[in-house]
């Protein structure tokens, strides 16, 4: 991939690109950067992949402000990058959230949409309190509790996932995105996710085809959430991904990427 730090609106923004053709950009999920997108650059053999660091993250500068923002900071890194052509927009959990905030704000910049491992639904005042918990608790004790916390999460549970010959390398790229990303960074981002509204409205007027990608095991989005977009989105299909928890892209990458191909295929304007 090629690296790029672009100056978008008043910060600047780490991208990673490769590939030609039409372009598909990836959102990465909280707490990760771009990296956690490795596993999906065989696609630049059929497609332009976009990959930032969202705004505080990686390799990025300032601090997340709320997803609205890191949506139009998403609409300005394309700009920046003369992409003109509406584009696929695929985001993963946070990157979900963001995702959805681009369709509905810049409808026109949306060829097609994928969600992975998100919802639609904002955070419950339960939820934001536990946000505001674990953004104190990261603030005491640093990254490390955050990974330890959080990586059992984001993976499958089951017998057969956790004895999968790549879980380990998984689970040592995940403690790895998490211990570099700066604390403020986490607690700005925690504060943004439990502050989202919800999109459950919002969305019915988004007329880009949708693919909605979930985990069978997601712990953290289970599938039952993706059902209920299914159903809201006016024009989706849902892939369940047997095996895999809050983070198909990483867990099942040939399933996904064969999943991405065929949509795209499928949704090709004629």
């Amino acid at each position: 991939m090629h690296t790029h730090s672009l100056a978008v609106g008043d910060t600047h923004l780490a991208v990673h690109t490769a590939g030609s053709g039409l372009p598909l950009l990836l959102l990465h999920a909280f707490p990760l950067d771009h990296s956690m997108w490795r596993w999906q650059e065989p696609l630049a053999d059929h497609l332009r992949l976009i990959v930032p660091d969202q705004r505080g993250f990686g390799a990025s500068d300032g601090l997340p402000q709320g997803i609205a923002e890191m949506a139009d900071d998403a609409v300005a890194l394309l700009d920046a990058l003369h992409v003109d052509e509406p584009a696929v927009v695929c985001g993963v959990s946070m990157g979900g959230y963001v995702a959805q905030h681009v369709a509905v704000r810049h409808p026109r910049r949306v060829r097609s949409l994928i969600l992975v491992d998100t919802k639609l639904e904002a955070d419950t005042p339960e939820a934001r309190v536990g946000r505001g918990e674990l953004a104190a608790k990261v603030g005491r004790l640093g990254q490390a509790i955050l990974a330890d916390a959080m990586i059992p999460r984001l993976l499958a549970a089951s017998a057969e996932a956790a004895a999968a010959p790549r879980r380990g390398e998984i689970e040592a790229a995940l403690r790895q995105m998490i211990l570099a990303q700066p604390v403020a960074t986490i607690q700005a981002a925690l504060a943004a996710l439990g502050a989202r509204p919800d999109m459950v409205e919002p969305v019915r007027g988004v007329r880009a085809p949708t693919l909605l990608v979930v985990g069978a095991e997601d712990a953290i989005t289970p599938p039952d959430c993706l059902s209920r977009a299914e159903r809201i989105f006016p024009a989706a299909r849902l892939l369940i991904v047997p095996g895999a928890g809050h983070l198909v892209p990483v867990e099942s990458p040939a399933v996904f990427n064969a999943a991405v191909l065929e949509f795209l295929r499928e949704t090709a304007p004629r």
